[in-house]
């Protein structure tokens, strides 16, 4: 057998069994045992397409596509979010890179994201959608208030009212069945529809108000229990404490205590316990229909307004009579008010999504059918209260034989009929006692449909950890995971509106919760369907983008029609508890519409820049900074945004002259947006790997941004060791700047006293895994804290792995800026402890570094000491020289700091230059604080030129200079002479005039392409900037950037 045949062979492990063995291997993530009766050591060959063996001969099975190839096939499990789903192979295992070796059966590390807890019972569509929805809407409306509604409204207004709800339910049934059947649906229910569409600010908000809603539901059925409890004691002249509101307190928080436990026991408890209640309720509906369609049995029952079906009674009932009652002046929308709670029951099934076998199904099948069998009974009750029932009545028999009945209603002193008495339906059914037991049904199936569902968005907006103070009610107990704290958490709530014991008080606020969290569905529905991200793809088709908006719209008309006070009440609520969600920014990624609706605008806006034509007015510096990685040129980054921020594009260039693997470019991006994040700099990075830093350079310049959001300012640092660098380092800085102005941008270049190189001490551990940001990294220490390690307060920095001592600023740091802040805030209280100037900080190797350096490296994140700017506005380079210094200055930082304007005259027009500077700066309407006319005509010092001389005395060649060599030839000396007299001169009117500033902007020396070469160029440049205060070099494209046209 040849070396390769061996290479390619396995054990034969049998010749029975699985004969897909290869598949099988890599999902089980194991290795089969080889029986003792095939160890036999004869091989299967991978290569041929028999198996053959020594003695005696097998025919070889097929072999698996498993142990053919890398690829996967498509599965289910490689697109879950989950520890325990498939690895498909990643694109470097097929294409063959860094990943080449790795193991094809790990599995993700990406932790399933999901809002429910451990699963128990779970429940069908008739279970726990149908029947929880019926229960919902069947409630104390039903049996205590839809009479009270028909005296009201009349029936054809009663009708407008239920057909109303009706198109609100339908519309938003219909969104929340697109919604959900658009993927998976996890514990959470409104809120986890909401916020995985919206975003986790709509759907948290939306989410606590549901919460509240629902638990206040609970409430207002609970105390419609207890009013028809009471109703049923009074008939039998028997109370508990008052007959009154005392007896609805005590009973009602009793009533809520005992449902908790119902539903703390768990699912199946629960919906038998449903089971029940609908029964008795639809028992109780047949005995109103059976009653009401006999007729009134005695004088009795028609004395107290049960008429029997006649078509006069059905005519005097059509009509609405709006009346006032306990203070309130009822209307249409008022009566609706009452009413709407009733039919708030459709998302009882979205509500515990989490428990639902297939909730995608589901939840649209069963509310749907639930909402047609409610209305249809909520319209058979109307017609058969309003054509059988009196409105008003005495109660007295006299009165009914005397025709006066009515009367009372002059004076509204009856006390029987659909306007005054509550228990109508108890009179007209054929046996009465069992609409009690049909009321006690209703009202407590709702409430303990309502109990069941808060403890479970309590639980799912816990577990995202929206808002810390929820975080305690989420646990999870027992095998089903029952969020028994938030059982308690719902039972304080509610028996506290329980303790109002006024069920039209409690009705309209409800209504306008329950039509918030509708208008939103709805809203959702819309935003999704009109942005259409690929990811739109709901399987129930039977919803209209447009019908979607109109619900939305039609439910917030509805609430401020309702009651305005209420309204806005409702949105504030829903505001502040959004703006909480905000502030927080609470890490999630969910893939919600307003991130699809963010990249749309933005890519749509970007195409209408394309078509809008340039002004001047209209100019904004759009910078590339080349820094490095983002840590490395901290100061630089931090100056490049005071020019840019919150104004224009900055982005930031990366060259790596290296090749990196993917894993690193990755996770180098992934510190770069967290370190520019935890600074508040807004930016955009891009990395450039595997090239030069001047090839690289050229390829940012020429391929940066996208249509008109493309930088047109080019920002680097000062290259500090063009002296003692290789020439080519310093052929390809200088090369950069031909690239930048033959790619028509303007350059800026800034120098501080000490540089700005900090990569060695910032160092970053790029290996590390972009999706672990639990591992710790170390940090570095005071001196004076051995037993916990410390950050000091004024450091904007988290330091490690220091290989350096005080002042040494090419020490080796490990800086992780993502944690910076946090250790920052976490340590205020160490200065009273510690001498900030002498603080040290320590390594875990034992370096130290001196406080110094750190306060160096973030000096332009401190406000800045009252002093000024000085602007050398010596060349007009379009106005960006004038410009840039002007918008420095009105940063908060740079507050301090009054612009000085120095510019060139000549001896002879020294006044009338100064006047015409003076004029032209005050019709830019460009504040300073003074103006100096200065003159470099004169001849420098010796002192200057022996000083120029030494800077080029190592580059100095008597020699012709070739192309690309690093060298001054006396030739170029002497023809460029004039020109270094003049860098000499300016130098000495720094040192004179702006040795003191804060900062110095002048106009940066044209390097002429042929003329100058690097050396002379930088040494020119080391004349203007050497032993100054930080220096900014600015020259504009010659294109204008300032006017003084409106």
């Amino acid at each position: 057998m040849t070396t390769m045949e061996r290479r390619f062979s396995i054990k034969c492990l049998s010749t029975e069994g699985v004969d897909n063995g290869g598949l099988q291997l890599q999902e089980n993530g194991g290795v089969l045992p080889v029986p003792d009766s095939i160890n036999n050591g004869n091989l299967l060959s991978t290569t041929s397409t028999t198996c053959l063996y020594d003695d005696p001969p097998v025919q070889k099975r097929k072999r698996s596509l498993v142990q053919m190839t890398r690829e996967a096939l498509p599965r289910l499990e490689n697109y879950r979010n989950s520890r325990r789903a498939l690895k498909r192979p990643s694109l470097g295992e097929l294409h063959g890179g860094e990943d080449a070796n790795k193991d094809p059966n790990g599995t993700a590390d990406v932790q399933e994201t999901t809002t429910s807890g451990p699963h128990g019972v779970k429940l069908g569509w008739i279970q726990g959608v149908l029947i929880p929805c019926l229960l919902n809407i069947w409630g104390v409306m039903l049996f205590l208030r839809l009479s009270w509604v028909v005296a009201q409204s009349g029936i054809g207004e009663t009708l407008l009212i239920i057909g109303l709800s009706a198109v609100v339910c339908v519309i938003t049934t219909l969104s929340l069945s697109a919604i959900s059947t658009n993927g998976e649906v996890k514990g959470g229910g409104i809120y986890y529809i909401i916020s995985r569409s919206l975003g986790p600010e709509f759907g948290a908000s939306v989410g606590i108000v549901f919460a509240i809603a629902n638990a206040v539901a609970a409430s207002m059925n609970t105390i419609g229990f207890c009013d028809s409890l009471n109703d049923l004691l009074a008939s039998y002249d028997t109370y508990i404490i008052d007959g009154g509101i005392n007896d609805v307190r005590l009973v009602g928080v009793i009533a809520i205590f005992v449902m908790i436990l119902i539903c703390a026991i768990g699912m199946e408890w629960e919906s038998k316990a449903q089971n029940l209640l609908v029964a008795i309720i639809v028992g109780a509906m047949l005995d109103f229909i059976v009653g009401t369609a006999i007729g009134p049995l005695n004088d009795d029952q028609r004395a107290k307004g049960f008429a029997g079906f006649s078509t006069e009674q059905f005519n005097e009932n059509f009509g609405s009579a709006y009346r006032t009652q306990d203070n309130v002046v009822y209307n249409f929308f008022q009566v609706f008010a009452i009413f709407f709670p009733s039919v708030t029951g459709i998302q009882a099934g979205a509500n515990i999504s989490g428990d639902l076998k297939d909730p995608a199904s589901a939840i649209p099948k069963g509310t749907l059918l639930s909402l047609l069998i409610s209305m249809t009974s909520y319209v058979t009750f109307v017609f058969f209260a309003g054509g059988a029932a009196m409105r008003d009545a005495s109660g007295n028999v006299t009165d009914l034989y005397n025709g006066t009945l009515a009367d009372c209603a002059a004076n509204y002193s009856c006390e029987y009929g659909l306007f005054n008495s509550y228990s109508v339906m108890q009179l007209m059914a054929s046996w009465g006692l069992f609409i009690y037991a049909g009321c006690f049904a209703a009202t407590l199936s709702t409430a303990l449909t309502n109990l069941l569902s808060v403890p479970r968005l309590i639980q799912a907006l816990g577990i995202d950890r929206i808002y810390p103070g929820l975080i305690y009610f989420s646990k999870g107990y027992g095998k089903a995971g029952e969020p028994y704290r938030g059982y308690v958490l719902t039972f304080v709530v509610s028996s506290a509106f329980v303790l109002i014991a006024d069920l039209n008080a409690i009705a309209p606020l409800i209504s306008n919760f329950y039509l918030a969290s509708y208008a939103l569905i709805n809203f959702c529905t819309f935003h999704a369907a009109f942005i259409k991200p690929l990811g739109w793809r709901p399987t129930f088709r039977y919803y209209n983008t447009w019908l979607s908006l109109a619900g939305f719209i039609i439910c917030v008309a509805i609430m401020f029609l309702i009651n305005w006070q209420f309204s806005l009440i409702t949105f504030i609520v829903i505001l502040g508890l959004y703006l909480v969600v905000v502030y927080r920014k609470p890490d999630v990624n969910w893939g919600s519409t307003t991130q699809a609706q963010t990249y749309k605008t933005a890519l749509s806006t970007a195409h209408r820049l394309i078509n809008t034509g340039e002004h001047v007015k209209l100019y904004e510096p759009q910078i590339l900074v080349l820094c490095g990685a983002t840590h490395a040129r901290p100061s630089l980054l931090d100056f490049a945004n005071y020019i840019t921020k919150n104004n224009s594009l900055l982005v930031v260039g990366d060259i790596v002259e290296k090749k990196i693997s993917h894993k690193v470019r990755t996770n180098r991006r992934r510190l770069a947006y967290s370190w520019l994040s935890d600074r508040k700099i807004k930016a955009f990075y891009t990395i450039v790997d595997g090239v030069s830093f001047e090839t690289g350079a050229k390829v940012l310049l020429q391929s940066s941004g996208i249509g008109k959001l493309a930088p047109n300012v080019l920002m680097m640092g000062y290259k500090n060791n063009w002296r003692t660098c290789n020439s080519e380092e310093l052929i390809a800085y200088f090369n950069v700047l031909h690239a930048a102005f033959d790619n028509r941008l303007s350059v800026v270049i800034l120098r501080l006293v000490d540089g700005l190189d900090y990569s060695k001490l910032m160092e970053e551990d790029e290996n590390i895994p972009s999706t672990d940001l639990s591992i710790p990294i170390s940090r570095a220490e005071p001196i004076q804290s051995i037993s916990r390690q410390l950050m000091h307060a004024d450091s904007n920095l988290n330091i490690s792995h220091l290989v350096a001592s005080e002042g040494n600023t090419s020490s080796n740091v490990s800086s992780n800026t993502t944690r910076s802040y946090n250790l920052a805030g976490r340590n205020n209280k160490n200065k009273k402890l510690l001498n900030a100037d002498k603080l040290i900080f320590r390594t875990d190797s034992g370096q130290e570094l001196h406080k110094t350096v750190l306060d160096k490296i973030s000096q332009f994140r401190n406000k800045q000491d009252k002093g000024t700017i000085d602007v050398w506005w010596l060349y007009d380079d379009g106005g960006l020289t004038m410009l840039l210094p002007y918008i420095i200055s009105t940063r908060n930082h740079w507050a301090n700091s009054k612009l000085r304007v120095f510019a060139l005259t000549s001896n002879t027009l020294e006044k009338e230059e100064e006047k015409n500077m003076a004029n032209l700066l005050s019709k830019f309407r460009l504040e300073y604080s003074s103006l100096k006319m200065v003159n470099i005509s004169d001849k420098p010092s010796d002192s200057t030129i022996r000083f120029f001389d030494e800077l080029l005395e190592h580059f100095k060649t008597p020699c012709d200079v070739k192309e690309n060599e690093c060298k001054v030839s006396e030739i170029e000396i002497a023809a460029l002479q004039e020109k270094t007299y003049r860098q000499l001169r300016l130098r000495e009117l720094l040192l004179e005039h702006s040795s003191e500033a804060n900062l110095i902007v002048m106009s940066l020396p044209m390097p002429r392409k042929g003329t100058v070469s690097a050396p002379l160029y930088m040494a020119w440049l080391e004349a203007l900037t050497k032993d100054l205060p930080p220096y900014l070099l600015v020259r504009g494209n010659q294109q204008s950037v300032l006017t003084f046209y409106s």
